[in-house]
């Protein structure tokens, strides 16, 4: 496990004069910095930690971060500690065969975060790994804050009790949700989603178009196989057949593929080249995500945050998802709704089609994208439904959350009779 926080090895944990020094600069002493323990275990949760801790440290610039996350989180002063791509495992099954390595991950982030003296640590998404960590924090008289509501409201409503023996806050992104946790008795705070405020607004496809190098009138497909390198294994090979046949279809069609990182990005071109696309008219991008929805005329999407962004770039869309035959079996017992891309869920209703598991195929995908494509006039009606959702997510998310995550530091603070608290009622 890679390391850019407090050393490791026989200095570590520090010991006598060290160690009170350390745990002064980790928020012992009223006129030192404080730092809040954080974890997030992929791209997105990667884009809502960076948007929470620039929100805290403009607010209270001594407050410093450390712990699991990406180059968004690094980019926003975030120490960290382990890549998030080491949390990046999907599905009941797959998450089996990492089990030992995602234990002793914990254990050994846990006993970091208690060796620091954290104050707070912020859980972000990721809650098979973080909702296990987040318990051993609390026993700890750590306070605990969960960013990102899991699907409770679509399955495995029985979570509510083990959720509440975890965390002192969740942090709540969909409207919907506040209310399943204040009936049982966990403390919530609605935060909206930050991908709300940075939507597209109407005739953005143009300007997305030409920052991509893409001709106006081009029939483009965005596609949005997944973020971690698993989703890519599974999804990668699926979308470029799909795009095959839509370029049979349509000659004049051109791709988009934007990913998440240089492993993603390794992995999806190895796939191209193994399933003989090489020759496929597609653009590689690394990151611009955004941009590509804006662009694209019909995205194939992989469900998860991606089609939430979608629908906020105002991209009519395919929604699609592959995982283990067990995992599947799994859901489909406990689904509550039937529904599982996020614009239908906040809809209502099937908006956007899904085709999942055995449904996920090159040809059902490339038909939907086509039909999708040559009905105007249900694409026209999609985006102006998907401005609606926008309209009604947009809330300042940063500043929401960091005063969620801040309150938890004053009752921290107050709770140890740390000199702390007062410097920090005032952030």
């Amino acid at each position: 496990m890679s390391a850019a926080g407090p050393p490791q090895g026989a200095n570590w944990p520090p010991r006598g004069a060290a160690q009170r020094r350390q745990s002064q600069a980790w928020g012992g002493h009223a006129s030192s910095p404080v730092t809040i323990g954080i974890v997030a275990g992929e791209a997105s949760g990667d884009a809502l930690g960076a948007t929470l801790i620039e929100a805290v440290r403009l607010r209270c610039p001594a407050v410093s971060f450390a712990g699991i996350g990406g180059p968004k989180m690094h980019a926003a002063g975030c120490e960290i500690w382990a890549p998030l791509e080491q949390l990046a495992v999907r599905g009941f099954s797959e998450v089996i065969a990492h089990l030992p390595a995602l234990v002793a991950l914990r254990r050994d982030i846990a006993r970091r975060f208690v060796a620091a003296r954290v104050p707070v640590f912020v859980g972000v998404d990721a809650p098979d790994f973080n909702l296990g960590l987040e318990r051993q924090l609390k026993r700890k008289r750590i306070r605990t804050v969960h960013f990102v509501s899991p699907s409770v409201w679509a399955w495995r409503r029985e979570r509510l009790q083990s959720i509440g023996r975890a965390v002192d806050r969740m942090l709540a992104l969909f409207p919907f949700e506040p209310p399943l946790y204040e009936a049982a008795g966990i403390a919530v705070s609605y935060v909206g989603h930050p991908l709300a405020l940075q939507a597209a607004g109407a005739g953005a496809r143009r300007a997305a178009r030409e920052t991509l190098k893409q001709k106006p009138a081009t029939p483009l497909f965005a596609l949005l196989p997944g973020s971690r390198l698993s989703e890519i294994e599974m999804h990668g090979g699926l979308v470029l057949d799909a795009a095959a046949r839509i370029l049979e279809a349509r000659p004049d069609a051109r791709f988009i593929v934007p990913l998440v990182s240089r492993t993603t990005r390794d992995a999806f071109l190895e796939a191209r080249h193994r399933g003989g696309h090489d020759a496929l008219p597609l653009t590689v991008l690394y990151g611009h995500a955004g941009d590509a929805l804006r662009a694209a005329d019909v995205g194939l999407v992989a469900s998860g945050t991606a089609t939430l962004e979608a629908a906020l770039a105002r991209c009519p869309h395919v929604i699609f998802y592959r995982v283990s035959a067990l995992t599947a079996r799994i859901v489909r017992r406990k689904l509550l709704v039937p529904w599982v891309g996020l614009p239908n869920v906040l809809a209502g209703r099937f908006v956007v089609p899904e085709l999942l598991q055995d449904d996920a195929t090159p040809g059902n995908l490339a038909q939907a994208a086509l039909n999708l494509f040559d009905d105007t006039v249900t694409r026209r009606r999609i985006e102006t439904l998907f401005g609606k959702l926008r309209d009604a997510l947009a809330v300042d998310t940063g500043a929401l959350a960091a005063d969620a995550v801040l309150a938890e530091l004053r009752l921290a603070h107050a709770a140890a009779g740390s000199r702390d608290a007062v410097r920090s009622a005032a952030c």
